[in-house]
């Protein structure tokens, strides 16, 4: 007798329920219906609520004042930070010194007879250029002045690094306990930390020099640490195998093989220190920077032009030069100890015979001024193109739609969502690229914020950065395509970018404040400019490091271009595209504090307030609130490597 079997009928899933990106968003969404009401309950919706705040401005400004007290009496500060101060004082004047004593032609030879036995003659003829066109510019003074104070930065930050590296790279706790640190100091906006560094060494050298080892020394700690963890392990086991100890296996294996990381380091190292040069002027710093600070003081367009050129052409001779030892280290060079000599012998006759000429200083007759065309020539693109444009209007009309159309707009969303609503945003963000670690940091770096009490200006300030990245975006991508589609273009286009990648920050806002105005339109407009650059750079180059194997399959399968671009380079490229995401928001972040000066408002202008008032806790808080914004866009816009790997 058969028996009859009745099962229960399926009941289909849509596709959509099994991914897994919606059992996360459910998940969330029920973590949100049962802590939304107890929050709303407790502290009510709107903006963050007062209850859950922290004021730190009492303990900080006790702390300042305890600082402005003893700076003078304390045996901390006499025998500890003074003898710091002294230190750094002595070895400044002493390069400056010797740099006026080499003359404005023995400086010139050392510089080309350098480049020439690290490069080649056509680098030595562009280091030579680039210092005599300092001179010419009417600047060889604070050149010699901006360059001996990054020789003494430049060497102090290579040694903090290297030691911290060192450590870092021989220690996986330190690594571990490091890494938090070197964060903060790479993220923390160089004017929030200059206040408590002024606070403790005053206006001046000393101050100014402390401030670029902070913000330089972590690319050095960074990459030594890196040239040691990535070490050759044959080679180290080989050394091992002879009975070396610890030191010998470090400075006979490990160091050498870690050359060329090094080398890259020094290379960061003195790039970042050259675009401190304009900001530690603020606080007392002589040279080129203190110009363009003056400049930007009295919107003086030719005269920071003039003092922004020199930094520009310091910045790009001294990293052609370190990026070429990078690229030559470990290879053999026949007679180089001789080479090196002749090249040393050829600089000090340069400089004696300048010596006995009379001709150490450049001849005030050689100068160019180029400052009065340069006016003349902001003078007519204002007049013509701030409001002068007919149908279109001019670039004022624009700065005021912009606002009105795309800042405005953003800002009241944000500041009119619920608190708990921006923090559920960030964590549905986080998860849905990264994992639940992901999520929790986003959310902790935002909540944070709120704790600071600096919720809303904290909401303008991510108003501006996003309206600013994503028109980094737009333009950066389409411009990156269009330089990995033609080398011409790319050709082109290089110079362009290495002068926006060295031009100092505040350079940006003279001409920028001329075109638009005064407001947060053209902070968003400095942003976009510095930011730019890089986009540009790593989209081309992950486009153009596609495996060429899998864009002649798709030819041969009739892709079009546009089809090649779409389904095959874009998706292989993604990597290189999300760092070119990841780079745009970090560098937008750091020109938010310089649109600051030029009506930017919000947390921008609380750390240059703090700065120019002495207030410690606005300054460091308001800083401290960038450093977490930064933290929170950085997971919400970077999958972890796991998720990154499947979604490839």
């Amino acid at each position: 007798m058969a028996t009859l079997t009745t099962s229960a009928p399926r009941v289909a899933v849509p596709g959509v329920l099994k991914h897994r990106a919606v059992h996360k968003l459910l998940l969330l969404a029920l973590a949100a219906a049962v802590l939304v009401p107890l929050a709303d309950a407790r502290w009510a919706s709107g903006s963050w609520p007062a209850a859950l705040t922290v004021d730190l401005s009492k303990p900080l400004t006790h702390v300042s004042d305890w600082i402005i007290d003893n700076r003078d009496s304390h045996p901390l500060f006499l025998y500890g930070f003074g003898y710091v101060s002294n230190a750094v004082v002595v070895s400044v004047r002493a390069v400056y010194l010797v740099l006026l004593a080499a003359g404005w032609a023995g400086v010139t030879a050392i510089g080309a007879l350098v480049a020439w036995r690290v490069a080649g003659v056509k680098l030595a003829l562009g280091s030579a250029a680039a210092f005599l066109a300092c001179g010419l510019l009417g600047m060889w003074i604070p050149t010699m002045q901006t360059l001996a104070l990054m020789v003494v930065a430049v060497l102090a930050s290579v040694l903090v690094g290297m030691l911290l590296g060192l450590g870092a790279g021989l220690s996986d706790r330190l690594d571990r306990a490091l890494r938090p640190v070197l964060d903060t100091m790479q993220v923390l906006p160089a004017f929030a930390y200059l206040l408590p560094v002024v606070l403790v060494f005053g206006i001046g050298v000393p101050a100014a020099v402390l401030a670029t080892v902070v913000y330089a020394a972590p690319p050095m700690a960074r990459l030594t640490s890196l040239g040691l963890r990535g070490a050759d392990k044959e080679v180290l086991e080989a050394v091992d195998s002879l009975g070396a100890t610890g030191r010998q296996r470090l400075l006979t294996a490990r160091l050498p093989l870690a050359r060329k990381e090094l080398l890259l380091g020094l290379n960061q190292t003195i790039m970042m220190g050259l675009s401190m040069a304009v900001i530690a002027s603020v606080i007392g710093a002589a040279g080129l920077g203190d110009r363009v600070y003056q400049a930007l003081a009295s919107v003086d367009v030719g005269a920071a032009l003039a003092a922004g050129i020199p930094i520009v052409l310091l910045a790009v001779v001294l990293d052609r030069v370190t990026c070429a030892a990078g690229e030559n280290a470990g290879e053999e060079h026949g007679n180089t100890g001789r080479g090196w000599l002749y090249a040393a012998a050829a600089a000090v006759a340069v400089a004696l015979a300048g010596r006995l000429a009379g001709r150490l200083d450049w001849p005030g007759s050689w100068a160019l001024n180029i400052a009065e065309p340069v006016n003349r020539a902001v003078d007519w693109m204002t007049a013509h193109l701030y409001s002068g444009v007919p149908v279109v209007g001019g670039t004022a009309d624009w700065a005021g739609h912009f606002t009105t159309w795309v800042l405005d707009p953003i800002r009241g969303g944000l500041q009119w969502l619920p608190w708990w609503s921006v923090l559920l945003v960030v964590a549905a963000l986080a998860w849905l690229i990264g994992t639940w670690r992901t999520a929790l940091t986003a959310v902790l770096a935002m909540a944070a914020i709120g704790v600071l009490g600096v919720w809303k200006p904290s909401l303008d300030t991510l108003s501006q950065v996003l309206a600013a990245v994503a028109v980094t975006l737009v333009l950066g991508f389409a411009t990156g395509i269009a330089a990995a589609r033609s080398d011409r273009f790319e050709r082109l286009l290089r110079p362009v970018l290495d002068v926006f990648q060295t031009m100092p920050q505040f350079v940006y806002l003279i001409p920028v404040v001329a075109l638009f105005g005064v407001g947060r339109a053209p902070a968003v407009a400095a942003a976009v400019v510095y930011a730019l650059p890089a986009v540009v750079r790593i989209t081309t180059q992950g486009l153009r490091q596609v495996d060429p194997a899998a864009l002649e399959s798709a030819r041969s399968l009739g892709a079009t271009p546009a089809q090649q671009l779409r389904q095959v380079q874009l998706p292989l490229a993604r990597p290189a595209l999300l760092l070119a995401v990841n780079q745009g928001v970090v560098l937008v972040l750091a020109v938010v504090i310089i649109g600051g000066l030029v009506g930017g408002g919000a947390l921008g202008y609380d750390v240059v307030f703090g700065l120019a008032q002495g207030d410690l806790a606005t300054g460091l808080v308001a800083g401290a609130a960038i450093v977490c914004l930064g933290l929170m866009l950085d997971r919400v816009t970077q999958p972890t490597e796991r998720r990154a790997k499947k979604g490839a």
